[in-house]
């Protein structure tokens, strides 16, 4: 038995992992009372873009993977906003921009799709999963945290102050933005963690939502208030992209792992590098190979560099190219990706990895078995930095990854979804749900939903040991002119000298960090009991009942 920092919780019922415990309770208080995973998972996810500010808003985008217990069926649904109809290489080439600014006005050029996700999901819970919760209902959590106050946690705090940074206009420095800065800020200080805080603006633009429906945000005032807004510092959206903004079902994709079946979401996110990780994997033997040595380690960082290699050269919206996807993730192609590892040689990836992508993930499961795994952003922290007027709507900076260069798979286009990181993923035991599973982190999510499922299936790790075993990260950090592996400090020195010595850049960092993201996952046994996990480098909790 591997000791942990926290046990594992426990359920016969329900369950739900978050990474603030303010959107477990509320979560868990709607599976209590008769709601089911997605009902859940709208409340969970209408609390956690209050009380977590920093991580994700109503401004942002969210992606949905829902298992339909019933009808032992995966549903995919893609609520991430396309660019705007202004939106063109042109337009910002003429202001002389060399890539779309990240912070501020014009990095707002994407239509947030949240609050269409939260009402597409609730009318499938309410056609196929017997709803019986009321919308206005389902957001009452959200509206009182955010009239009547939070306890801020440290980790906004931090984030706060990182973000301060006057010498860097490019990353931070947000307190230039008037929102952000009458927001987050009081009397030029920033919350410090305990301190209540409220958001009064953002509680009347919540009501509006529970009173109304989503129709209001796209189609009514709100809609209306961010775009003039928005048009009066520069920006591009207009009230024509929140009108013809649309949601969409959409196919899952999955793969095979050691006899379980593997899902995620297809493009424009990149669950196929998530996917394609473990088909790789499929070709090695874990069993011969020690959970933490160096050549675990090497074969998850190697197997990962050759994923984001297919990724990057094909992931964009699949509305304006064709994505070869049966191809990519084809045994075959998984098998010739696994010929290229060299047991004892450090591949070098010449593309610099994107270093950010602040995001919460969750995870629930119901008493009938229906499961959701839920992602919800605004990319950086704290986003674009932009709340318009009157609205308390923290805008996400999503657009900015778009590229600038014509023949770019993930050129700028109008109407176009940009890359992105999001991908929640599930595991199935022929069609009987297995696991929930998914983390925060950008670049970090295929990688840990990686090291989430070989601890957990291929070492029989229970899910807390999981979670919390030291994690790693390929990619690179803020102007940093390549890539390097960031291993947490746990991982034993002996360990991180084999790994350089295969030619790995190696950054040892805390011991505990939330760069390796804020991860959760729920195992449903044999005895339909469920067993959920949260990270201690967040502030979530597990809670079931």
């Amino acid at each position: 038995m591997i000791k942990t920092f926290r046990p594992t919780t426990m359920g016969p019922n329900g369950m739900v992992t978050t990474p603030h415990y303010l959107a477990s309770q509320a979560g868990a208080h709607v599976l209590q009372n008769g709601g089911n995973a997605i009902e859940a998972a709208i409340c969970a996810a209408s609390t956690i873009a209050v009380v977590y500010p920093h991580m994700n808003s109503i401004g942002g985008d969210n992606f949905w993977l829902i298992y339909d217990a019933q009808k032992k069926e995966m549903k995919a649904l893609n609520s991430s906003g396309r660019s705007g109809e202004q939106a063109t290489i042109s337009f910002y080439r003429e202001q002389g921009f060399e890539q779309i600014p990240t912070r501020g006005y014009l990095s707002a050029n994407t239509v947030p799709g949240a609050i269409a996700g939260w009402d597409k999901a609730y009318q499938y819970s309410k056609e196929y999963l017997k709803g019986s919760f009321s919308w206005g209902d389902l957001l009452q959590s959200s509206i009182d945290y955010a009239k009547n106050g939070f306890a801020v946690t440290t980790s906004q705090q931090y984030w706060t102050n990182v973000n301060l940074d006057e010498a860097d206009n490019e990353f931070r420095h947000l307190q230039r933005f008037e929102g952000f800065r009458s927001t987050f800020m009081k009397d030029d200080s920033t919350y410090k963690a305990g301190e209540l805080m409220k958001q009064n603006d953002l509680a009347q633009t919540l009501e509006a939502i529970a009173e109304e429906g989503s129709k209001v945000f796209y189609e009514g005032v709100i809609g209306q208030q961010i775009v003039t807004d928005l048009q009066a510092n520069g920006g591009i959206l207009t009230v024509n992209d929140f009108r013809n903004h649309k949601s969409d079902w959409v196919d899952p994709i999955s793969v095979d792992y050691r006899g379980y079946k593997a899902y995620n979401l297809p493009p424009n996110t990149q669950g196929m590098a998530s996917l394609s990780i473990l088909n790789i994997l499929n070709n090695f033997d874990l069993s011969v190979m020690k959970e933490g040595s160096p050549d675990y380690y090497h074969l998850l960082v190697e197997a990962t560099k050759l994923a984001f290699s297919d990724r990057d050269k094909w992931l964009t919206d699949p509305d304006f190219q064709r994505i070869p996807l049966d191809d990519l993730l084809s045994k075959s192609h998984g098998m010739n990706l696994a010929n290229q590892i060299h047991q004892d040689l450090s591949r070098v990836m010449s593309k610099q990895l994107d270093p950010k992508g602040d995001t919460v993930w969750f995870g629930i499961v119901d008493q009938q078995g229906n499961a959701v795994s839920f992602i919800q952003s605004i990319y950086h922290d704290f986003g674009s930095g932009i709340i318009p007027k009157n609205t308390g709507i923290l805008m996400q900076n999503r657009g900015s990854f778009f590229s600038l260069e014509d023949n770019h798979v993930n050129c700028l286009k109008p109407n176009k979804r940009t890359f992105h990181t999001l991908n929640p993923a599930m595991l199935l035991d022929d069609s009987n749900l297995k696991l929930v599973y998914g983390t925060m982190g950008g670049e970090g999510q295929p990688q840990t939903q990686a090291a989430l499922i070989t601890r957990i299936i291929d070492y029989g790790f229970d899910v807390q040991a999981a979670i919390e075993a030291p994690r790693w990260l390929y990619g690179r950090t803020w102007g940093a002119s390549s890539n390097h592996l960031k291993v947490e400090g746990r991982v034993p020195r002996q360990i991180i000298n084999s790994l350089r010595k295969r030619g790995h850049d190696i950054e040892v960092v805390d011991e505990w960090t939330d760069v390796m993201g804020h991860a959760g996952a729920i195992l449903v046994n044999e005895e339909n009991v469920k067993l959920a996990g949260a990270d201690p480098r967040g502030d979530g909790a597990a809670i079931g009942y």
